[in-house]
C-alpha cells in the first residue's frame, strides 16, 4: 500500500476549488504572451513566480492523487493560499477579461471567469 502524502486529504478539496483549469487549458495558457507578461519576476530567470507555479500545477494535475508527494502537497497549499488572497482583492471594475489581475490568477490555475 502506498503511503499518502502528509496533508493531502486536508488540502484536496480546497485545491480542487482553487484550480479550476484543466492541465491542457493551463498548459495552453502558459504559452501565451499575456501569461508571460504578468507577475513578479525574481532570480533573473525572466520567468514570473506565477508562471513557474503554473508549470508545476500542470505536473500536479497530471499526477495520480496517490502518487503526489509531500512537496506537491506543499505547493498545493501555496496555490490555494495565493488564489484565495488574490481573488479576495477583486479585479478591476471594467474589462476583467483582459486584466492583469485575471491573467495572474490564470497563471496559478484559476480562471475567475470560468463557470
Amino acid at each position: 500500500m502506498t503511503k499518502r502524502a502528509d496533508g493531502l486529504d486536508e488540502v484536496w478539496d480546497d485545491w480542487k476549488s482553487a484550480v479550476n483549469m484543466t492541465a491542457k487549458e493551463l498548459e495552453d495558457w502558459l504559452e501565451t504572451d499575456e501569461s508571460q507578461e504578468v507577475g513578479q519576476k525574481s532570480g533573473g530567470s525572466g520567468e514570473s513566480t506565477g508562471h513557474a507555479s503554473g508549470r508545476r500545477i500542470v505536473e500536479i494535475l497530471r499526477t495520480k492523487k496517490d502518487d503526489l508527494t509531500d512537496d506537491d502537497v506543499q505547493h498545493m497549499r501555496k496555490v490555494v493560499g495565493y488564489v484565495d488572497r488574490h481573488a479576495a482583492q477583486g479585479g478591476p471594475e471594467d474589462d476583467v477579461e483582459h486584466s492583469r489581475w485575471r491573467y495572474s490568477l490564470m497563471n496559478w490555475g484559476n480562471d475567475p471567469l470560468k463557470k
